[in-house]
């Protein structure tokens, strides 16, 4: 299959051929995908998805690429990203947002209508459907407790409304992941309350937020998923690895549970220090460290 042959069957679609996912990943690495499809709306998205499942092409989404490591062999097949589907609207005290909506903006049409309930993630960098798959979560508040249901795109093709029951939430998790579907709209059920003292609290996490964590450089956000009865950042401190080293990637000084792109680091820097940083905590505390963040694509050399 040529690109010519998903042009002529998309002309109206964004399509790139061989393009390097280090200019979209939070990382800045990332190789290439086969295909880049950026669809604008649910009909395209499950256009191209019936396409790829009539000619056998694997299909990748990816929300905002800023939770994700793309392996420096890149993507075969197509990927989706779906940052042009984007759209918010509000009904009451429900906020229904696409995907590709920027989940802190989301936060932001809640805070003009009044609404609370979503402040905990007004500094996510992340989609709104990247945080209904992994449930984000931020200053003690979860996708979970305000996420009501969510329109997905099953892999053969049918759109379905998934109820917060069958989103089955749980840390860093849902159903999402188990089956493969698309988030394309999720809609959140928030409660009545003051502009101001919203904007505030929001304000407050975000200065929180900046001083903390190294907002300044390149990173995949939070790296590992919190480990029962310990905080990841105190481990690797303790272990003595901040600021600790691999090619280009480094443990972040300013938080040692981040991982930053400091001198052109690949997607291999990354997962090297990633498994470093595992096999030390696991020595040394007999923690098992699990990422967060989600890894996929092949490794240079299976390319």
């Amino acid at each position: 299959m040529m690109m010519e042959d998903i042009a002529t069957a998309f002309p109206t679609i964004e399509i790139l051929r061989n393009e390097p996912l280090a200019h979209y990943t939070h990382t800045k690495t990332g190789g290439p995908a086969d295909y880049l499809a950026f669809p604008t709306n649910i009909q395209e998205t499950k256009s191209l998805l019936a396409y790829a499942n009539q000619i056998g092409l694997p299909i990748t989404v990816v929300g905002n690429a800023s939770n994700l490591i793309v392996r420096d062999g890149g993507i075969r097949g197509l990927v989706m990203i779906l940052t042009k589907m984007n759209a918010i609207t509000t009904d009451g005290q429900t906020v229904t947002a696409e995907a590709g909506a920027a989940l802190i903006k989301t936060t932001q049409v809640a805070q003009a209508h009044g609404l609370t309930g979503l402040e905990f993630a007004a500094g996510i960098p992340g989609s709104v459907g990247g945080a209904i798959f992994m449930n984000a979560g931020a200053y003690g508040g979860e996708i979970k407790e305000v996420a009501v249901a969510a329109e997905v795109l099953t892999p053969a093709g049918e759109i379905r409304t998934l109820t917060q029951t069958e989103l089955d939430f749980g840390y860093r998790h849902s159903s999402i992941q188990d089956y493969n579907d698309i988030v394309l709209t999720a809609t959140f059920a928030l409660q009545v309350g003051d502009k101001a003292e919203i904007q505030a609290k929001m304000d407050d996490l975000n200065a929180r937020r900046a001083a903390k964590q190294p907002l300044e450089l390149p990173s995949c956000g939070s790296v590992f998923k919190r480990p029962e009865g310990h905080y990841t950042g105190q481990l690797i401190q303790a272990a003595g690895l901040q600021g600790y080293q691999m090619g280009g990637a480094q443990v972040s000084m300013k938080h040692a549970g981040f991982i930053v792109n400091i001198d052109h680091a690949t997607a291999t820097d990354y997962l090297d220090l990633i498994h470093h940083i595992q096999a030390v905590i696991l020595k040394e505390d007999d923690v098992h460290l699990e990422t967060e963040v989600r890894i996929i694509g092949d490794e240079p050399h299976t390319k």
